[in-house]
């Protein structure tokens, strides 16, 4: 059900590797012009988690939003925040996110109609209507 992205990696050459990653889920690297992103298949439990952590790195490769064990918190978190709004704008149409919450849908029947976690609908729920645009 994650093609898509697998397809859109390949597309921008972005590789897509599976091993253990014993401190997290997935994360994503770039060697100076090549880009990886790393998926620990043993942590993911299902199709959403995996969809919202690849589009999580894609959104760090797409933005150039990367940072290493010495970078100060702020921009970590910075880093951070870019690549989940990438991954939300890129996985949540905002358009129809809208229309759904008009209609009553609840959370969890959000996060499986876009096929994402109840934590990134919740993300996506501040991102559209808690972020004000810089004018």
């Amino acid at each position: 059900m994650n093609e898509d992205l697998y397809e859109f990696a390949e597309q921008l050459n972005i590789k897509i590797l599976s091993f253990s990653l014993p401190n997290c889920e997935s994360l994503s690297i770039c060697d100076g012009k090549d880009y990886y992103i790393g998926i620990d298949d043993k942590q993911i439990d299902n199709s959403a988690n995996e969809r919202v952590h690849i589009a999580h790195e894609l959104g760090h490769c797409e933005m150039g939003a990367f940072y290493n064990q010495f970078s100060p918190v702020d921009t970590t978190k910075k880093c951070e925040e870019v690549a989940d709004r990438w991954a939300i704008r890129k996985l949540i149409d905002k358009d129809k996110f809208l229309d759904m919450l008009e209609l009553g849908y609840d959370i969890w029947e959000l996060a499986e109609y876009f096929n994402v976690t109840e934590n990134y609908i919740k993300k996506a729920y501040k991102l559209y209507f808690e972020i004000k645009p810089v004018m």
